[in-house]
């Protein structure tokens, strides 16, 4: 699933402009005020029902069970709605952030890294608050930082800290945190990967088909810088390699129209990776509010969840 066009879940002016919200130092501050800010946005328009089908809710109806109301649910859109519990165990979410030099690229007020950072504490926050599991696996070259998945007193500001580090490492390497996760995490759950995809895809595939086949649901955000996205420079200068380090005169003039149609090529070759393999995906610039980027993480999730009922219902009905 691809969410390439954005219901206007709230109304208009109301989103949090990327440039005001990173203006906010403290990063768990920042996740918070999205995800309020994302919640109150839902409640005024006629999407205010649409995030809770997707995060393992149902709306009450009279006979339900009242012990599983979900009250923090009910105190943010004064509608009734129950926990919906499967093996009895919430849901459990890696995710996997990627802190390689290329990410410290930024042609506005901040950085790639610090939107996915900040991607990646708005979902965790998202998640907490619902009292799901999240973990966090940070990358470069290598495996950085590991936080297994879990809802305890200060996991949460743990993974806050983890996701504040600066991206530093040269290289990057996709597919070592999620061989990491298949050989770990046991129980099937969620896989949130967010980088900005700029390294070779060869290996991706077959990481990829291993995380499916543990029954794990991934989900790809493509972070990209909107001068990456448009190439707006003019003037010959010199450009330097994110992660080599080496540096090239170029005439953008002269290269324009072979990057942009290069860069199409390989976030659609990302793309078609995920969809292949049955996974979601979403391109984010770094100038879109990051409201829009919960916006596709609930699609996404809501997408999984009409698959899997009609896988039931097929199986059901072979054997009935």
């Amino acid at each position: 699933m691809v969410a390439t066009a954005h219901p206007s879940f709230s109304p208009a002016g109301s989103l949090i402009e990327p440039k005001v919200l990173m203006s906010i130092r403290n990063l768990e501050l920042r996740a918070r005020v999205v995800v309020e800010g994302f919640w109150s946005g839902l409640h005024r328009s006629p999407y205010h029902g649409f995030s809770v089908e997707f995060t393992e809710y149902r709306q009450y109806t009279p006979g339900d069970d009242p012990r599983y109301l979900d009250w923090k649910v009910y105190a943010r859109s004064d509608r009734y709605f129950l926990k919906r519990f499967e093996d009895e165990t919430n849901l459990r979410c890696h995710l996997i952030a990627d802190q390689s030099r290329s990410m410290a690229y930024g042609s506005v007020a901040y950085t790639k890294a610090e939107y996915a950072a900040t991607l990646a504490a708005t979902l965790a926050y998202f998640l907490h608050l619902q009292g799901d599991a999240v973990g966090l696996l940070t990358f470069d070259g290598v495996v950085r930082d590991y936080l297994p998945a879990r809802h305890r007193f200060g996991h949460l500001r743990r993974l806050m800290l983890a996701l504040e580090q600066p991206a530093s490492g040269r290289a990057t390497d996709l597919v070592a945190p999620l061989q990491r996760v298949v050989e770990i995490v046991r129980k099937r759950g969620l896989v949130v990967l967010i980088s900005d995809f700029l390294a070779p895809l060869d290996r991706l595939e077959q990481a990829l088909v291993q995380l499916a086949a543990c029954g794990h649901e991934g989900i790809a955000f493509q972070v990209l810088d909107p001068a990456e996205l448009s190439f707006p420079f003019r003037e010959p200068a010199m450009f330097e390699d994110g992660e080599s380090g080496k540096s090239l005169l170029i005439d953008p003039s002269s290269v324009r129209a072979g990057y942009l149609r290069k860069l199409e090529d390989h976030c659609a070759a990302v793309r078609e990776l995920c969809l292949r393999l049955g996974h979601s995906y979403a391109r984010l610039g770094t100038d879109q509010p990051l409201e829009r980027a919960l916006f596709d993480f609930l699609q996404a999730r809501a997408h999984r969840g009409r698959r899997v009922q009609r896988a039931g219902r097929h199986a059901q009905g072979r054997w009935t």
